[in-house]
């Protein structure tokens, strides 16, 4: 039997001309709790806002049970939304903001007690039915929202990042309260959150997203142990990731040494990411292992430390219950099973971009100019470019060459690798800053070592 309940297929949004989703398709079964996890600006609440009727994708079909909704209306959608400020009636008790919505569809007066009283009941606030809401706390003020939102009887309750509000205490109790509700009234919840715990502690299917495209949908458990590429296991969870190169089938070398692993499918000397978690990284002693090194950091956490430790210019965070000192010469051991092969997200380990030659010994590239001297080539003669990682800086912007989007961070134990955008082209760069993912940085090239080759097309520098 099909319990598909909202099929979203190939959905594209647009603000003022950018893409916040982009051919985004997604099913969510019936009674399931599903979480739309992702950094801000990721196109979560709008993919929200979609399925509730407050948006219009520009392209793509949103289908409720079996039935195309783009054009129905919020009102006529079995659909309630929960958003992070509640909006309750300051005026009204807490039993008349429930019975707000029966009232308006005139239900009969037994009809609303019988089911005011039973909501209340089931988010745990029987007998403040005649409390004013100013006078709740956080938490009871959220309880009341969800019972005013479910009293309805919704299929779908849609909730938008509604523990924002809440201390940390209050919000891990409110994550399991909600998916208590959730199980008890058997109803389907998408949840909208940027806190990876929330996701792993509450949902059935984690959604994944990053600059509108879904980058991985499964279990939490799935999402943690087997990420898919760099951007998922550097969002859920700490994580060590590095550069790699797939020798062969279940043999994978990095940080100078060539370990076991359980992955195969790559190719011969595929260059891949691949992540190891922190807990799953044991000490030995260095005799023992060929991954040696140096701990430069020893933070206590509660129930563990949280250790940094330098393996061949490589930094390790490590997580155990047994403290080392820093300064001390420690070795590192991974099982087979706990190191996991990614494809990388970048395919190339270069930029490889197409250029012109715009005036005498000067090149254009993604609108930006460089001359180089003795080019010998005649104006209007399209060229490829390569322009490696390392030779692209991050500067402030009134001494940047280009302002570019900043799509993605990931830390590589050696420097940050940067993915960004410029000028609808994608380019990775290597860096020791640290900057804000989402927003537009400046950026410097050496223009000095950009390498200039007959054009090939399509982005691709001849050989």
């Amino acid at each position: 039997m099909n319990d598909v309940l909202i099929d979203l297929k190939n959905l594209t949004f647009l603000y003022d001309g950018e893409k916040v989703l982009d051919d985004l398709s997604l099913q969510i079964r019936d009674k399931e709790f599903v979480t739309l996890l992702g950094p801000s600006g990721c196109g979560k609440t709008t993919t929200l806002r979609i399925i509730g009727g407050f948006l219009t994708p520009h392209s793509g079909d949103v289908f409720f049970d079996g039935k195309r909704m783009n054009d129905i209306p919020p009102h006529k959608r079995e659909v309630n939304t929960v958003f992070q400020r509640y909006a309750l009636f300051p005026h009204l008790n807490v039993y008349d903001n429930v019975a707000f919505g029966l009232k308006v569809k005139k239900l009969p007066k037994a009809e609303i007690h019988k089911r005011v009283t039973e909501m209340l009941e089931t988010v745990n606030l029987g007998g403040f039915e005649k409390r004013n809401v100013s006078q709740l706390s956080g938490g009871q003020q959220q309880r009341v929202a969800i019972a005013r939102a479910l009293v309805n009887y919704p299929k779908v309750l849609l909730l938008d990042e509604p523990l924002g509000a809440l201390d940390l205490k209050l919000r891990k109790e409110m994550q399991l309260e909600l998916k208590r509700i959730q199980q008890q009234l058997e109803i389907t919840f998408v949840y909208v959150t940027h806190d990876q715990e929330e996701a792993l502690t509450m949902s059935d299917t984690v959604v994944v997203m990053q600059d509108g495209v879904i980058q991985q949908v499964g279990s939490p458990q799935d999402i943690y142990n087997e990420p898919q590429n760099a951007f998922v296991a550097d969002f859920i969870g700490e994580s060590n990731i590095y550069d790699g190169i797939m020798l062969k089938d279940c043999l994978v070398k990095f940080a100078g040494v060539i370990l076991p692993c359980v992955d195969k499918g790559f190719r011969r000397n595929q260059p891949v990411d691949l992540v190891i978690r922190p807990e799953d990284i044991k000490f030995v002693d260095p005799a023992e292992t060929d991954l040696t090194g140096t701990v430069t950091s020893v933070i206590f956490k509660g129930v563990h430390y949280e250790m940094e430790v330098m393996v061949n210019d490589l930094l390790w965070v490590v997580h155990s219950t047994a403290a080392k000192t820093v300064g001390e010469t420690v070795g590192l051991a991974v099982d087979p099973f706990d190191i996991h092969i990614m494809e990388k997200m970048f395919a190339t380990d270069k930029n490889y971009v197409d250029g012109e030659v715009v005036e005498e010994n000067t090149v254009e590239f993604l609108g930006v100019q460089f001359e180089r001297e003795n080019l010998g080539l005649p104006v209007g003669e399209k060229v490829s470019l390569v322009i490696d990682p390392e030779d692209i800086e991050v500067v402030s912007e009134d001494i940047s060459d280009a302002t570019v989007y900043l799509e993605s961070l990931i830390y590589k134990g050696a420097y940050n690798e940067l993915i960004i955008w410029l000028n609808e082209t994608e380019l990775i760069l290597h860096s020791q800053n640290d900057e804000q993912v989402a927003t537009d940085i400046g950026v410097k090239f050496d223009f000095d070592k950009i390498e200039i080759k007959p054009f090939a097309g399509d982005g691709e520098a001849g050989e």
